[in-house]
């Protein structure tokens, strides 16, 4: 609570209207899933209220946040921090933005700090969790909750023993297990909704006096001990060196951030090689092959988690947007051809350095001739960063993907980059897109 008590500069509120922006992108695209809606739908059952519903109505603080969550993670374009192995901005943009709304905050500075204190809870618990927690939890469930229980006491600036409160209650209502990734559905992303509201629920009853266990993480039968046997409980205070925010990567591309290297490597490919190769060899991280060995998937999830899908589409289209993991091309002959030329490996170079680098080489031969190509650092990395144009562009090529017109984005990227500059929560809240006041 004392470290999350830090001040925040200005120069931390812009990197947060950056990862801000890239949320509202990513929630308005997701909103239009057919599965977030059945989400969305759930929560509007709980009655009206002041919080938008990315693309629907308004109810309360709870439900908009388990809406939003899964809106903001189903494409699997939100950002990513390596090193704790979870996804940040799908748990704390819906809480924080739902507390704001829900609270009646004008001040826009009052929400960026909230969320960069989110990130800041979520990720150093992460990073102290280690490997073994990886192994059978999705860390950003499991996790989250955290970090929306530590946006939601900056909002109400809650003093430390009841911030410390927050984040106990949010420890004990973690859940998120990795057999989502196994079967068909939507469990993974469903996981960020459930962790947003936890860490509502957690922040609100922490104000009003109900207690949270202090040892959550560290004590007899606490999250670390049960739940992430490799725990380093120490790292969880670190001395700090600016926020942990400017760490967070963004990712470019509409596939699993496993995937990524490779489709970095098969675009530096593309750029080299006249027509198609005739076989191509990926070789990266153990994890990478693990979660993203799928030579012939046959939905959009398995797609957007196969290695060979993406560095498919990648040297035939030259980009791993949103539409090439759809529908018609999981089955498009000439994907399926280059899919089927593609081997994978575990490199165990790569898998030492990592998770702080993630990396892939490509193999690749063609007219008889071997290309080598390498990626050692992920685009959006902070060793390979997006520019802030390119996290813009990304978000209006998703705000258009989810039905805005291109005013109605301009707007919204408007009431974002202007937040705590020129324009409130309430600017921002309505320029969401949605149904109803």
């Amino acid at each position: 609570a004392e470290l999350l008590a830090r001040p925040v500069s200005a120069e931390d509120r812009a990197r947060t209207r950056l990862h801000l922006l890239d949320w509202v992108g990513c929630a308005v695209a997701g909103s239009r899933e057919a599965d977030v809606a059945r989400v969305a739908a759930l929560a509007a059952m709980e009655g009206s209220g002041p919080c938008r519903i990315v693309g629907g109505g308004r109810v309360g603080p709870q439900a908009a946040a388990l809406a939003n969550g899964p809106a903001g993670a189903i494409l699997e374009m939100d950002d990513v921090d390596r090193r704790a192995l979870l996804h940040p901005g799908p748990v704390v943009m819906p809480a924080a933005l739902a507390l704001a709304e829900h609270l009646g905050a004008a001040d826009g500075e009052a929400l960026l700090d909230a969320i960069v204190r989110g990130y800041e809870a979520m990720i150093r618990i992460g990073r102290a969790a280690g490997p073994s927690h990886y192994r059978f939890f999705h860390p950003t469930g499991t996790l989250g909750g955290f970090g929306a229980a530590a946006a939601g006491a900056s909002l109400m600036a809650l003093d430390g023993e009841r911030t410390a409160w927050a984040l106990g209650l949010a420890g004990q209502q973690g859940a998120g297990l990795w057999r989502a990734r196994h079967e068909p559905g939507s469990v993974k992303a469903l996981h960020d909704g459930r962790a947003a509201a936890n860490g509502v629920a957690s922040a609100l009853l922490a104000r009003d006096g109900f207690r949270g266990p202090l040892k959550v993480l560290e004590g007899e039968q606490g999250l670390f001990p049960a739940m992430a046997p490799d725990a380093d409980p120490e790292a969880v205070l670190a001395p700090a060196h600016g926020w942990l925010i400017h760490e967070v990567s963004f990712k470019p591309h509409a596939a699993c951030r496993h995937a990524h290297p490779a489709i970095d490597a098969a675009l530096a490919l593309r750029a080299r090689i006249d027509g198609l190769p005739d076989a191509i060899r990926i070789e990266t991280y153990r994890d990478s092959v693990l979660f993203c060995d799928k030579p012939a998937p046959t939905t959009v999830p398995e797609a957007k988690f196969s290695l060979q899908h993406g560095v498919a589409v990648a040297l035939i289209h030259g980009d791993a947007g949103l539409e090439r993991f759809e529908p018609a091309a999981l089955t498009d002959p000439e994907i399926a051809a280059l899919r089927a030329r593609v081997s994978v490996a575990v490199a165990d170079d790569l898998t030492a350095a990592y998770p702080a680098r993630f990396g892939a080489r490509l193999i690749a031969t063609a007219g008889g001739v071997d290309h080598r190509i390498e990626a050692l650092d992920a685009l959006g990395d902070p060793e390979n960063p997006l520019s802030p144009e390119a996290v813009r562009d990304k978000a209006r090529a998703l705000m258009a993907w989810g039905g805005m017109s291109p005013d109605a984005a301009g707007a919204l990227i408007a009431a974002v980059e202007g937040l705590g500059l020129t324009t409130t929560v309430a600017d921002l809240s309505a320029a969401l897109p949605g149904s109803g006041a």
